[in-house]
């Protein structure tokens, strides 16, 4: 599992940003409010809760946590590895590859090499495999979709926040000069909600829509090469094919690693 720092880094060098801009044009304390947290942060979380079910709420930790332990999409040795395999059930056959599934740590992988092993059709293989990545691509747009819509949700109570205290300041007007600072404290939640929603929520729903997309990229490309391995494509013709899923980078990675090894 890959450590990824970078979006609680991110996340906290934005806040600091924002913090040290705020501290050298006025001070601090005056946009701090206990209420209007609450009514951000805990408020938006309400309605969230209205529209989606517990079940699917109770995974938001475990959703974070992918933040900072990303799976690593390594797509050369990928390649690698369908390259060893192919060439392995060329000269020993389908068979002989059992043996080595113990030493593959992608259980996606293993699953579709038994079926082979199994003998089971092409097509059946390869609607089996389909089904199981539209099931995670729905699984995971679950949680890309609490957090795009608790995104949208906490600029909203932000504002429910600013006119809760507009009304409250302008249903007391006996003291004008209090009117400036009523103002500045009643729109405290919006700059709350908008900060809430566009440094934090959708920030991290972009990041899982991104990491999706790259798991769904990589299953596709392992069923291509498990199939093209099961119909006997020959070793060569299945790298060729595999290196292109890879970017420019990747594949100049790839080629020069079996110039060294040929070398």
């Amino acid at each position: 599992m890959k450590k990824n720092i970078i979006p609680p880094i991110a996340m906290f060098g934005g806040l600091t940003l924002i913090l040290i801009s705020i501290s050298m044009a006025g001070n601090l304390w005056s946009f701090w409010s206990t209420s209007a947290l609450v009514i951000v942060i805990m408020g938006s979380f309400a309605a969230l809760a209205v529209g989606y079910p517990l079940d699917d709420l109770k995974k938001v930790p475990t959703v974070l946590k992918k933040l900072t332990q990303q799976t690593e999409q390594n797509l050369v040795e990928l390649v690698e590895t369908f390259s060893s395999l192919s060439r392995k059930a060329r000269k020993d056959g389908l068979l002989a590859l059992e043996d080595q599934l113990s030493e593959v740590g992608d259980e996606f992988i293993v699953r579709c090499f038994q079926m082979v092993i199994d003998g089971i059709e092409p097509e059946v293989i390869q609607d089996v495999m389909d089904i199981e990545i539209e099931t995670t691509k729905n699984r995971h747009k679950a949680s890309h979709d609490i957090f795009q819509t608790w995104g949208e949700l906490a600029p909203a109570f932000g504002m429910i926040g600013t006119l809760i205290g507009l009304i409250v300041m302008l249903s007391d007007l006996e003291d004008a000069s209090a009117i400036g600072t009523g103002m500045a404290v009643a729109l405290v939640t919006t700059f709350y909600g908008a900060l809430f929603a566009n440094l934090v929520l959708i920030p991290i729903a972009t990041n899982l829509k991104i990491q999706t997309k790259g798991e769904v990229f990589r299953r596709e490309m392992i069923v291509e090469g498990i199939l093209e391995i099961q119909a006997g494509t020959n070793p060569r013709i299945i790298e060729e094919k595999l290196l292109t899923y890879l970017n420019p980078k990747e594949r100049k990675k790839y080629v020069d690693g079996k110039e060294a090894e040929e070398g």
